[in-house]
């Protein structure tokens, strides 16, 4: 394999367009080279306008030409499990975007196909990769804030259209699977612990059927709680806080902070800093990863089977959310 892994991209979702190619035109050790739609003649609209050399009428088409070492899949949610494994079967190296799967039992498959024909497979949740959450959690472990107590975290948007793939239930729409998920990761990520226990409740769209506005809480095994919300009608917010017995850090862009220098905030006590955290391209950052691991035959910086703790998680909370539908 070359010094650069050539990539190729199923679909023409708006994410690849306008964060994952873009990021992989300037990766280091990547360059685009093929992309496939369901025509041919979008894939070659799309191509010429983002850049890609070659353009495929067929996800088949692309995922059998033997023309890349990679392939990064932006599908709608419940189509991530049969793309990523055709892609393993074909033995070729997927980045398949969050959440993993519809739920955890199909992601815990999608992980065993990848893993039973040695085949590097990764989750594409961007976020993890921004230095800022290291560094919060250097700070955590530091005792900055004392011992942990708390994590509040929220990621809400408002969709215009009624036609939005993440209102839709047949495609795994909803928000806690679009932006609660972000919110679930992230504390997990924090604590380096999986919740023991789950309660949720939701707003369900009358003629969406996907949660529209979900609100979760989380019991850790150290004590930490946790809550959150995320909304698809909801003014936009993606922070999370953590607050400890002798503090708080606060992070007001946690999420897509673009092109911009992000602030940690700091409270101790009285006394109160700012840390200031270089602007980063997470999407860069993500798949320059994913290519180091496939060039140097190391694992990814998070390994698949962390999308399939992630993904239980989430299924708790739907349930619970369900469950406590007012009647």
């Amino acid at each position: 394999m070359a010094e650069k892994i050539r990539w190729g991209i199923l679909s023409t979702a708006g994410i690849g367009k306008n964060r994952v190619i873009p990021a992989i035109h300037k990766a280091r050790n990547g360059e685009m080279v093929a992309v496939a739609s369901r025509t041919q003649e979008r894939a070659e609209a799309f191509a010429a306008e983002t850049k890609i050399p070659r353009a495929f009428g067929s996800y088949e088409a692309l995922i059998e030409s033997g023309e890349v070492d990679a392939i990064y899949i932006p599908v709608p949610n419940s189509e991530h499990a049969e793309w990523s494994i055709r892609c393993a079967e074909a033995g070729i190296p997927t980045l398949c975007e969050k959440p993993l799967a519809r739920n955890a039992a199909e992601a815990h498959h999608m992980v065993e196909v990848f893993a039973e024909r040695g085949v590097l497979f990764a989750e594409a949740f961007m976020y993890r990769f921004h230095p800022q959450h290291w560094r919060v959690k250097e700070l955590i472990a530091e005792g900055a804030i004392g011992q942990l107590q708390v994590i509040s975290s929220a990621f809400t948007f408002t969709i215009r259209s009624e036609e939005n793939i993440r209102l839709q239930a047949n495609l795994a729409g909803g928000a806690l699977m679009d932006v609660g998920c972000y919110c679930v990761n992230a504390m997990r990520f924090l604590t380096e612990e999986e919740p023991e226990a789950a309660q949720a409740f939701a707003r369900f769209g009358e003629n969406s059927g996907v949660d529209e506005v979900i609100t979760g809480i989380l019991r850790f095994p150290s004590g930490v709680l946790g809550h959150f919300d995320a909304g698809l009608r909801t003014y936009r917010n993606h922070t999370y806080e953590v607050r400890g017995s002798e503090g708080r850090i606060q992070l007001e862009e946690s999420f897509t902070p673009y092109a911009q220098n992000t602030i940690i905030r700091v409270w101790r006590g009285e006394d109160y800093r700012e840390i200031v955290v270089p602007d980063a391209d997470q999407y860069q950052l993500m798949v320059e990863d994913f290519g180091d691991a496939l060039l140097q035959g190391r694992p990814p910086k998070f390994a698949p089977q962390d999308a399939v703790r992630n993904m239980r998680a989430l299924d708790w909370l739907i349930a619970s959310a369900r469950a406590n539908v007012k009647r």
